[in-house]
């Protein structure tokens, strides 16, 4: 399926549920990102597959680049998401497959 990717959900978000996003920034960005029992790029992996198995189509482009600035790179990622077909349904990580080619171009 071509066409424009969704924007990002936050400022819809942000518009209906304040104290939502609100909570995104903190305690999700300041403490959980930043607990150092996970490196970040490790916790990128963690995050795309995550919404890669869920198919959280919104959160995934923006997640995608996180990783990406976060050290993981696109093989990576398309190992990723190859794994993931395992455990979370090819579907899954077709559809994530498509999400990341239009996000991450060549």
């Amino acid at each position: 399926m071509m066409g424009t990717p969704n924007p990002p959900p936050f400022e819809p978000a942000h518009a209906f549920t304040p104290r939502l996003m609100e909570l995104v920034g903190d305690p999700l960005y300041s403490e959980v990102w930043t607990d150092p029992a996970l490196s970040p790029r490790d916790r990128s992996i963690a995050t795309v597959a995550v919404l890669a198995a869920l198919y959280r189509p919104d959160e995934l482009p923006e997640h995608l680049h996180r990783a990406i600035d976060n050290g993981v790179t696109r093989d990576e990622i398309a190992a990723l998401l190859t794994h993931v077909a395992f455990y979370a349904g090819f579907p899954a990580a077709i559809s994530a497959s498509a999400i990341a080619a239009r996000t991450l171009p060549d």
